[in-house]
């Protein structure tokens, strides 16, 4: 039966005392360490550290070392990086070498207390894990009022999370396999793939399987936000700050206060935006509009983009310097293409899904259907798949689906097949804007003109439809 205790590894005297004496107050017992050598004796002594920071520079060596040598050899501890002010390159790389989150000097004790809340959520869910016993009096002092509360979730729980992410290909099992080991770390994740892919769900996932699983997950589609409105919505505003500020608004990254923040569809971020994210990101605080006073954020970022955002880099349309702070990590969800061995598992379980929701009994597949579908080529993906079952169980008329149900042997065009022209004169972004018009006018007639029902249809946000409507003017 041993205390938690954490491992301090620093060369400054005073930073130590520092790091001692507030891990104290949080229940925690300390050891320090002044370099790397005796940095290796502490853990050779003991293996069982319920966390370790370590600065970049020691006298015989570099922090990114300590980090390697313990996740290859002590893969429970949680290790976290202290990086010089401004240092965001350092930061990234102890990201990426499996440190799980950094702090940076001068040390913000905040911060810092925020870092050590969601180590020891990591580190007590490896602990139950392999508790053969009942919880020791030492690990009483997750009680004390400045640490953390209950633990995360049981291997059973984590299971019946992960199958959210249906399918038995190999492709999915990898991006399962992936998702658990990004929910362990605070390192910002980049979700590339096709559009449909899944990319919100595994970003669910992660935060769900994660420290900061009881906190709150908000979900933005950066594409779906005026670019008048996108400062207001991202970081609020104060009563009377503008024309309109009727009273005080509470933007996304306070709303995701101690959570996770999903960008979707970051690619779709104007320039200007991308500055004040990158300057967020790297000083954890935000200003509202109007407002006097920083407000310090603890929050994770998860973002996604179905366009390959290194092209837009190079082009110029998007920064650098942002593109290396969001792509710490990337996870890349495959297309039905790259898993067809799950369409027909896919279908059953929408299927289902779809009887539920509509209160009717779910229908079943023909062989004929279950080999057209997967044939099928998905521009879409497994939302298309989801588009192609409702519509089948809608023409269908007895308890299975044909071939003949789904029609889906004909190409699916906007505007009943007709082809929108692309004038030499026009842009590719400016032909795909009339295809996406085009196909939110025909979902709007689908639905009756139903704004609730054509969003479902499309499988986006009604809040998502209301913004596009506005963008192209259809009323």
């Amino acid at each position: 039966m041993s205390e938690m205790r954490a491992l301090v590894v620093d060369d400054e005297p005073d930073l130590r005392e520092l790091l001692d004496i507030t891990l104290s107050r949080m229940g925690l017992e300390v050891d320090t360490a002044e370099d790397l050598a005796s940095a290796r004796r502490c853990l050779s002594n003991r293996s069982d550290y319920a966390l370790c920071l370590t600065d970049m520079r020691l006298p015989d060596g570099n922090g990114l070392t300590l980090i390697k040598e313990i996740n290859r050899d002590y893969e429970q501890i949680p290790v976290a990086m202290i990086t010089a002010f401004g240092k965001v390159e350092d930061a990234v790389t102890a990201l990426k070498y499996g440190a799980f989150d950094f702090v940076s000097k001068p040390v913000d004790l905040e911060a810092l207390r925020n870092l050590v809340r969601t180590a020891l959520k990591l580190r007590q869910d490896d602990a139950e894990k392999l508790a053969a016993s009942p919880k020791t009096a030492a690990a009483g002092a997750l009680d004390k009022p400045d640490s953390i509360g209950p633990g995360t979730q049981s291997d059973e729980e984590k299971s019946l999370l992960l199958q959210r992410l249906i399918g038995q290909s190999e492709a999915i099992k990898r991006v399962r396999q992936t998702i658990v080991k990004l929910a362990r770390s605070q390192a910002p994740v980049l979700i590339s793939g096709d559009s449909g892919t899944g990319k919100e769900l595994a970003a669910r996932l992660i935060h769900d399987l994660g420290p900061r699983s009881e906190e709150p997950f908000v979900a933005v589609n950066c594409g779906a936000i005026p670019s008048e409105l996108m400062e207001s919505e991202f970081f609020g505003h104060i009563k009377g700050s503008f024309t309109g500020a009727d009273a005080d608004k509470e933007g996304l990254f306070q709303a995701a206060q101690g959570g996770t923040l999903f960008l979707d569809e970051v690619a779709d971020l104007p320039l200007a935006m991308q500055v004040k994210l990158l300057r967020v990101i790297q000083e954890k605080t935000v200003r509202p509009i109007g407002g006097r006073q920083e407000i310090k954020i603890d929050v994770r970022i998860l973002s996604a983009s179905h366009k390959p955002l290194k092209p837009l880099v190079e082009d110029g349309r998007f920064r650098n310097d942002l593109y290396y702070r969001l792509n710490v990590i990337e996870l890349h969800m495959p297309s039905l293409s790259e898993r067809r061995g799950d369409i027909a598992l896919l279908a059953r379980h929408f299927l289902r899904n779809i009887g539920e929701q509509w209160g009717e009994p779910p229908r079943t597949l023909d062989e004929g259907a279950v080999e057209s579908l997967s044939q099928h080529n998905y521009s879409g993906n497994v939302r298309e798949l989801v588009n192609i079952l409702q519509r089948a169980v809608t023409l269908c008329e007895g308890d299975t689906i044909t071939r003949e149900d789904l029609s889906i042997d004909e190409e699916m065009l906007p505007d009943n097949g007709r082809v929108i022209e692309r004038p030499d004169d026009r842009s590719l972004d400016d032909y795909i804007e009339d295809v996406e018009k085009q196909i939110l006018e025909n979902a709007l007639r689908e639905a009756r003109y139903n704004k609730t029902e054509a969003a479902r249809q499309l499988g986006i946000t009604f809040r998502s439809l209301r913004y596009k409507l506005k963008k192209y003017g259809i009323d």
